[in-house]
């Protein structure tokens, strides 16, 4: 029996090392220039030299399923991998369970959510774990990421666990990325249908290939490319059957899938520790300044950077800490770094996302330019105001802090 496993596990095993010369999809961890480790192709039926399976069973090994892959697995074994202890892991896809049971490390599959036992599956009847503060039902990739995410963050930002910032990156992005591939394995829709059928609201168009999850799904289906086809196997009694070939290209796709959603997990990790995050202090600093303009604070003046300062959400955020929820009309900010820049005036939406303000600029104003907007408002230098209200400019930051002043009062 124990041969049995021991063969099955050689031949289910994903190499590191398998065709060197052949394009190979390649992990690069974001805070190093090389690859960590990378994939000609996954092999899962195929027999290897008894050195290969001693080197290979030195690493650790992540277990997930095979056949028909989503978003969350593939996202969860990527997650696994950014973490210093898996980043030189193989990775074995089958459903077998004495196999599974030879893994370091289990997602999506199995039956078990048990943290101690590193076994990640969510299919199970009495499942029910959500993050903190959701009530989204989990996925492996956010079993992965509330058990490992901190870790993760460390991993490629640097940024210690025992940081206040690595927390808020930990609950951003499960909120913005991660939610999202939880409730789309399990079903669960954004809003409620049986409210939008009451309220006879329908959609305009489809949106299923625009998802992350779409995309994943194409890549069960997607044709391997043929010179990679043809190399599917180092061994004539692999190549001889057309069932490792066809686990071949699945496999090779759901490598593929995962370095998609991988990589979109990456940027927006990244996005928001080196923009988000430092943007942060940024308006915390102006939201603590902000009476200095308006003496009731219905105006917060945006400190000018380069990189942008991405400002709206951390405002409602800010708000909602010191109990001035919607106190804030209007945010000003130079269109650049020079003395002489011209300024802006953005309304302040009613929520994230929205295109209600919480005061728009005078209507009078609205669609109106240059001479004939100073002459409108009394205000000189006006540039423009908006048809819709939500933005306008001036030629200095006096006359931009006066179209929000009168815009407050009006």
């Amino acid at each position: 029996m124990r041969s049995a496993i021991a063969t099955s596990i050689a031949r289910a095993r994903i190499s590191r090392s398998l065709l060197p010369k052949q394009p190979r999809l390649a992990f690069i961890h974001p805070r190093n220039t090389t690859p960590i480790f990378s994939h000609a192709f996954i092999r899962t039926h195929m027999s290897e030299p008894d050195a290969k399976r001693i080197k290979m069973a030195n690493s650790p090994v992540i277990g997930t399923h095979n056949g028909h892959f989503h978003a969350d697995e593939a996202l969860a074994v990527y997650l696994l991998r950014l973490l210093p202890q898996y980043s030189n892991s193989s990775l074995i896809r089958t459903r077998d369970a004495d196999i599974l049971k030879t893994c370091d490390i289990v997602c999506d599959v199995g039956g078990v959510h048990d943290h101690d036992a590193k076994r990640y599956d969510h299919h199970q009847r009495e499942f029910n774990a959500v993050f903190p503060g959701s009530a989204t039902k989990l996925s492996s990739a956010g079993l992965v990421w509330m058990h490992y995410g901190k870790d993760i963050i460390e991993a490629v930002t640097g940024l210690s666990t025992s940081d206040a910032n690595n927390d808020l990156l930990y609950n951003k992005l499960y909120a913005d990325f991660i939610e999202a591939f939880d409730a789309n394995d399990n079903g669960i829709p954004i809003y409620d249908p049986a409210a939008l059928r009451s309220a006879g609201i329908e959609k305009r168009f489809s949106d299923k290939g625009f998802s992350m999850a779409g995309v994943v799904n194409r890549f069960n289906y997607a044709t391997t490319e043929p010179r990679n086809a043809a190399k599917a196997s180092v061994s004539a009694d692999a190549a001889a059957e057309p069932k490792q070939k066809t686990q071949d290209e699945e496999d090779t796709r759901f490598l593929k899938a995962s370095h998609f959603v991988g990589e979109q997990f990456v940027s927006e990790l990244l996005d928001k520790n080196n923009s988000w995050l430092p943007a942060r202090e940024v308006v915390k600093q102006a939201f603590a300044d902000r009476t200095q303009y308006d003496s009731q604070g219905r105006i917060i003046v945006i400190p000018h950077r380069p990189e942008g300062v991405p400002w709206m959400e951390h405002l409602y955020n800010l708000e909602e800490e010191n109990n001035a929820k919607g106190s804030v009309l209007y945010a000003l900010f130079a269109e650049s770094g020079e003395p002489d820049s011209k300024w802006r005036i953005r309304a302040v939406s009613l929520e994230p996302g929205s295109f209600e303000n919480r005061k728009g600029l005078p209507e009078a104003w609205r669609g109106v330019r240059d001479q004939d907007l100073s002459k409108v408002s009394g205000i000189p230098g006006s540039i423009f105001v908006h048809a819709s209200g939500f933005i306008g400019g001036n030629a200095t930051f006096d006359g931009a802090l006066q179209m929000a002043k009168q815009g407050a009062d009006m």
